[in-house]
C-alpha cells in the first residue's frame, strides 16, 4: 500500500538543518569538527529575556494565548515597526507564529492558488522553493549575479514576470549571500511591483544584522501604495540570539492576516506563551544587546572574507548583512585534483562533492551551493568564534592546496 502523499515527491528535507546534524553527531563521536553549518547566532539570549520568561512562568502564563499571539507582543511588534521602520499597523495586521518559517509557510498556503508563481531570486533561502511547491506554487528562480553582488535588476524581475505571477519574494539581508538592497534599488524594482500589482513578501529577519554603516529599508517603507501589497515576515530568533524559541510574526494586509491565523487556528495554534513573553521583553527592552551583536559579526565578517580572499581560486563577495559568506569556487573546480575527485564520483553536483570531501578528509561542515540554487559556490556561516573561523578556513585552505597538486 502507497502510504505517503506524493506532494513529498516535490521537496527534500532542509539540507543546511541535515547538515549542521551530521556535524553534530560527529563532534559527539570525539571528531574535532568546524561547523559553518548553522544559521544561528552563537551568542546566549540575552539576560533581560530569559529573566521575562522565567516571570512569565512563575506568573502562571502557562495558558493557551489567542491563536496569533498575545495583545501584548502584538503591540510590541507595532511598537517596533514604528520606531525601526515608520510604519503604522493594526492589530489585526500582526501575526505571530512558532518561527519565521511557519510565518512563511501559512503566508503561501493563504494566498497561492495551484499554478500560481512566484518569483525567488536567486541565490536564495533552501525553504522558499520548498514551501512554495507544498502550498501547490511554482517557484520561478531568477538569476542574481554575484558581479551584481547578487541582487536581480528591475530588467531581471521584469522578464520573470507572467500571466501567472502572484508574489515576489525578497530577503535582504540575504541567506545566503549577506546581499541587501538600497533604497534607491528598492524604488526601481518598486515600480515593476506597482505596474503589474504584485504580492510581496519580504523577509526581514535578519534586518538588525547590518554593517558599515547600512540603512536597512524594505519595499514597504518606499511608499504607501507598496506598503498595501507587501507582507513583512521577521522574528527575534537572528537579532535578539533567540532561535530556540520559535517566535516569528508577519506583518501585512488585513485578508491575508485572517486567512493565515485560520490556517494557523487548524495546524499548530498558537505559540509557546512563554516565548511570546521573551519575545516581547526582546522588542520592547534595551536594544544595546542587538547593536553589540552586530558590531561582533561585522568583525567576524571581516576576518573571514580576508581569509577566503587568500585562498587561490577562491571568490567572495563582502556581505552587507547577516553572518553568512558565499565564497565563488569556481577556480578550485579546475584543479587537477578536484577534476580527478569528481572523475571518480558519481555525484554530479560540484558544490556537493566539495562539501562531502571537506567534512569527511579535513573535519570541516559547510552547505553547498546548489542547495541555494548555485553549485558554483558554497555557505558559509560565521556565527562562531574567531578562532574556529581561523581553523575552519585554514582548513578549506589546505584542501584546495592539495587539490592544486
Amino acid at each position: 500500500m502507497d502510504w505517503i502523499a506524493r506532494r513529498l515527491e516535490v521537496i527534500e528535507p532542509s539540507p543546511t538543518l541535515a547538515i549542521s546534524a551530521k556535524a553534530a553527531e560527529l563532534k559527539k563521536k570525539g571528531e574535532d569538527i568546524v561547523s559553518f553549518g548553522a544559521g544561528e547566532p552563537d551568542f546566549e539570549t540575552p539576560a533581560h529575556i530569559r529573566e521575562a520568561a522565567k516571570n512569565a512562568i512563575d506568573q502562571g502564563m502557562t495558558r493557551y494565548t489567542a491563536v496569533s499571539g498575545t495583545v501584548e507582543l502584538k503591540d510590541a511588534i507595532l511598537t517596533k515597526f514604528k520606531r525601526d521602520n515608520g510604519l503604522e499597523y493594526s492589530r489585526n495586521q500582526v501575526i505571530v507564529g512558532t518561527g519565521g518559517k511557519q510565518v512563511i509557510y501559512n503566508f503561501f498556503l493563504a494566498t497561492l492558488n495551484q499554478g500560481d508563481e512566484v518569483v525567488i531570486p536567486a541565490p536564495y533561502w533552501v525553504s522558499y522553493a520548498d514551501i512554495v511547491r507544498l502550498a501547490d506554487g511554482v517557484p520561478v528562480l531568477v538569476s542574481a549575479s554575484k558581479e551584481n553582488e547578487f541582487r536581480i535588476s528591475p530588467a531581471d524581475l521584469e522578464k520573470a514576470i507572467s500571466p501567472k505571477t502572484k508574489v515576489l519574494i525578497l530577503n535582504s539581508p540575504s541567506n545566503p549571500t549577506g546581499s541587501a538592497y538600497s533604497r534607491k534599488e528598492l524604488e526601481a524594482l518598486g515600480e515593476v511591483v506597482l505596474k503589474h500589482k504584485l504580492l510581496v513578501m519580504s523577509d526581514d529577519i535578519y534586518e538588525r544584522i547590518v554593517f558599515d554603516g547600512f540603512e536597512f529599508c524594505n519595499l514597504a517603507m518606499i511608499s504607501p501604495e507598496l506598503k498595501e501589497l507587501t507582507f513583512i515576515v521577521n522574528g527575534v530568533s537572528k537579532a535578539y540570539s533567540m532561535t530556540g524559541w520559535r517566535i516569528g510574526y508577519g506583518v501585512g494586509p488585513v485578508e491575508i492576516v485572517k486567512n493565515m491565523d485560520t490556517i494557523q487556528s487548524q495546524s499548530t495554534s498558537n505559540p509557546s506563551s512563554i516565548s511570546q513573553a521573551a519575545a516581547e521583553a526582546a522588542l520592547k527592552g534595551d536594544q544595546g544587546c542587538v547593536l553589540e551583536m552586530a558590531r561582533a559579526f561585522q568583525k567576524r565578517r571581516d576576518l573571514i572574507v580576508r581569509l577566503l580572499r587568500e585562498i587561490p581560486g577562491v571568490e567572495v563577495n563582502l556581505p552587507q548583512g547577516a553572518f553568512y559568506v558565499f565564497p565563488y569556487l569556481a577556480g578550485v573546480y579546475e584543479t587537477p585534483g578536484f577534476k580527478k575527485l569528481s572523475a571518480a564520483s558519481e555525484e554530479k553536483s560540484k558544490s556537493k562533492l566539495f562539501c562531502a570531501h571537506l567534512l569527511d578528509k579535513y573535519k570541516v561542515a559547510a552547505v553547498p551551493g546548489i542547495a541555494f540554487g548555485d553549485d558554483e559556490a558554497l555557505r558559509l556561516s560565521y556565527a562562531m568564534s574567531e578562532n574556529d573561523i581561523q581553523k575552519g578556513v585554514s582548513r578549506i585552505a589546505e584542501m584546495v592546496r592539495d587539490l592544486s597538486r
